[in-house]
């Protein structure tokens, strides 16, 4: 069932998601469906607790949901310095033109191969272009992120999120008639058939 308040900000990852009660990870709890539905309602570092529409929260690796479009910004409004594109897009074309000129040097014979792997030495370039979406990799930071033409987010990373912070968290109050979080298990033996 579907709280009437529930807007969807992002998507669980095609693999799924581990989940943790709080921004712990000696607390894991049930992870999250692939391509579920969530609505990112606190931040904590790279912790991100979630939404479900059944009413269900957790926290879970922040840096790691798929965010669902969102209207671009307004004209005239200023990017943020994470989400803007164009420094990362930048960067990337830095770093394919070194490669690119290595590369020629390489095939003109003005370079040997030990030459090349030198220049060529701890550079990481990723990009893949797909129509209007752009993924990129971002060495600095070791992520994946996505681009959609006006903003980036993370798409993937390859390290598990940071210890929380001191701080505390912003917390939303749950809507007045909505039941606490509960596990609900499923027994498949005992299971009867609709």
């Amino acid at each position: 069932m579907t709280t009437p308040e529930f807007r969807p900000t992002h998507v669980i990852p095609q693999d799924g998601l581990p989940t943790w009660e709080t921004p712990d990870p000696s607390r894991p709890t049930v992870p999250l469906d692939a391509l579920l539905p969530v609505q990112l309602i606190d931040r904590l570092g790279d912790w991100g607790r979630v939404l479900c529409a059944n009413g269900w929260s957790a926290w879970v690796d922040g840096r790691l949901l798929i965010a669902v479009p969102q209207a671009p910004p307004a004209a005239g409004s200023a990017l943020t310095r994470t989400a803007d594109p164009r420094p990362l897009l930048a960067r990337v074309e830095e770093a394919l033109s070194r490669y690119r000129g290595a590369a020629e040097d390489l095939a003109a014979g003005r370079l040997d191969g030990q030459s090349f792997r030198g220049r060529t030495q701890g550079q990481r370039i990723g990009v893949i272009v797909d129509g209007e979406s752009l993924w990129l990799y971002d060495g600095e930071h070791e992520r994946w992120v996505y681009c959609d033409g006006t903003r980036l987010s993370t798409y993937a990373t390859g390290q598990g999120p940071a210890a929380a912070a001191a701080e505390e968290p912003v917390r939303e109050e749950a809507p007045v008639g909505r039941e606490p979080t509960r596990v609900v298990t499923y027994d498949e033996d005992n299971r009867s058939d609709l």
